[in-house]
């Protein structure tokens, strides 16, 4: 990291963490247990914010770059069509119902982002997210992930994982 003050790392997530864990760590891959692309997702997105936050822990007190998450809620993108378009026929119909609820142009997906890198109000370790129902729409504001995200011991572990994973270890 380069000691540049106001500096930020920030991690996209999703409302979606909160589908995820406990993350397997024998099996962080998915390589030896049958495949869940929904629990995958989760996964992937608790482990987001898993990592924002110890990276946040790690550089705190150098007092220069700190690390947030955000979360775009229902934003319409082609993932998201081609998500809901790969469902059975009654849940393409429920969603056509509730979409309206659900979700939001693309461009006010991306504002959560945008705060979190920009605002100087937001602090290192926060979540941003939209301020409407469930989340999933809405202009940004501080919003909190699930207690399984805030696992510490979970934290260091997925840490060490993605070091062994990836032969890169970071001095912070």
């Amino acid at each position: 990291m380069l000691p540049v003050p106001g500096s930020r790392v920030v991690t996209v997530s999703s409302a979606g963490h909160r589908q995820g864990g406990p993350i397997d760590f024998g099996d962080v891959n998915w390589t030896t247990r049958e495949y869940s692309r929904v629990a995958a997702y989760g996964n992937s997105k608790l482990a987001n914010l898993m990592f924002t936050y110890e990276l946040q822990r790690r550089l705190s007190g150098t007092g220069e770059t700190v690390a947030v998450a955000a979360h775009p809620g229902g934003s319409d993108t082609g993932g998201s069509r081609t998500s809901v378009a790969n469902q059975p026929w009654w849940f393409r119909v429920f969603f056509a119902l509730v979409r309206p609820l659900l979700i939001q142009p693309a461009e006010m997906g991306a504002l959560p982002s945008l705060r979190a890198a920009t605002d100087p109000a937001i602090q290192g370790g926060q979540y941003v997210g939209p301020d409407g129902f469930q989340e999933s729409r809405g202009h940004p504001k501080v919003v909190t992930s699930s207690p399984r995200s805030h696992d510490l011991a979970a934290q260091r572990r997925l840490w060490t994982i993605s070091e062994e994973l990836t032969r890169v270890t970071f001095p912070v």
